[in-house]
């Protein structure tokens, strides 16, 4: 299903939902924080001007203006990179947006360690896990730019705060753009007996890859893509945790209180199996391009596929 050959831009797509959403209903605005041509926004500012705010780099503002925006009807969308938008502004998040539980719609672009060579400053490893704690807040992250389109217009209309994390590169075309997501579900892009990989974002394409690599070692691994971090899709995780008893969670985040820990809760409470998790361990993480960054934290295909490997030849004769 993946198309290595062809990449598309999540922020693109994003700015094309956006300017569709706006033709449709004018209750739609747009915010930022001076990122507007990196996130993308300033493509629905220059067709919609009197519905774009950009507040300046001034994020704690901009979540409060948003607040004030959706008390008043509006269906509000706040951008910037994905470490200012979490980082600097949480706590006008929570008590702001969370708690009076308003429509704001939070799409942060430069999710993790692929923002590359703007270094640990700009690399967001700890955002899901700081969304993933607010009470009521939902946490999105789309594989591909079609996904994130539908998306984005998906929770247009859905009542309550989101948290969407886009990344930096064009991905890999995974899906036909005809497909149907739904928040708190999955979707299963390939099925396996012997383990399941669950992966969210750029590591949704690498993981399909790295199952190729296991086939041909006689590794029957299933991948799924975990776009709804929160709601988890609890059914498919408990699916096959009991067909392969051994579970691979997939992430450019860190592995505490991300995919890996949010898959983890559900297996600990349902159906205990082996579990492993690969993401950034405890630690921050340096400059470099994506590629030496994943090849050095051990996010490629080929790392990924040894890692799983291993997992499973240690594991594979033990019935849970």
């Amino acid at each position: 299903m993946i198309d290595i050959n062809k990449v598309l831009s999540p922020r693109k797509a994003y700015a094309e939902a956006l300017i569709e959403l706006g033709s449709q209903d004018k209750r739609i605005v747009v915010l930022d924080a001076d990122l507007a041509k990196s996130t993308k926004t300033i493509e629905f500012g220059k067709k919609f001007p009197e519905r774009f705010f950009d507040v300046g780099i001034s994020e704690q503002d901009m979540m409060g203006t948003a607040a004030g925006l959706a008390l008043s009807g509006k269906i509000v969308f706040a951008s910037t990179f994905a470490i200012f938008a979490t980082g600097r502004a949480w706590e006008q998040i929570r008590t702001s947006i969370a708690y009076p539980y308003l429509n704001v719609k939070i799409v942060a672009t430069h999710g993790g360690i692929a923002t590359g060579q703007d270094g640990v400053t700009h690399q967001a490893t700890e955002d899901i896990a700081l969304m993933r704690a607010i009470p009521g807040m939902r946490v999105l992250v789309p594989s591909d730019a079609y996904q994130t389109k539908m998306l984005v217009k998906k929770v247009a209309y859905i009542d309550g705060p989101f948290y969407i994390r886009l990344t930096r590169p064009s991905l890999p075309v995974i899906y036909k753009g005809i497909e149907e997501f739904e928040v708190g579900k999955s979707f299963i892009l390939r099925d396996g007996e012997d383990v399941a990989i669950f992966a969210i974002g750029l590591l949704v394409g690498n993981a399909l890859l790295a199952a190729e690599m296991l086939e041909n070692e006689g590794i029957s691994a299933a991948v799924i893509d975990a776009y709804s971090v929160k709601p988890i899709d609890r059914r498919t995780i408990i699916k096959y945790a009991k067909k392969t008893k051994l579970i691979v969670t997939c992430e450019d985040h860190t592995i505490i209180g991300g995919l890996g820990d949010a898959v983890g809760e559900v297996l600990l409470k349902e159906y205990p199996v082996y579990l492993l998790k690969i993401g950034i361990e405890d630690r921050f993480c340096e400059s470099g391009t994506p590629e030496e960054l994943y090849e050095k934290y051990g996010l490629t295909p080929e790392s990924i596929a040894n890692k799983i490997k291993s997992f499973v030849r240690k594991f594979q004769k033990v019935k849970v």
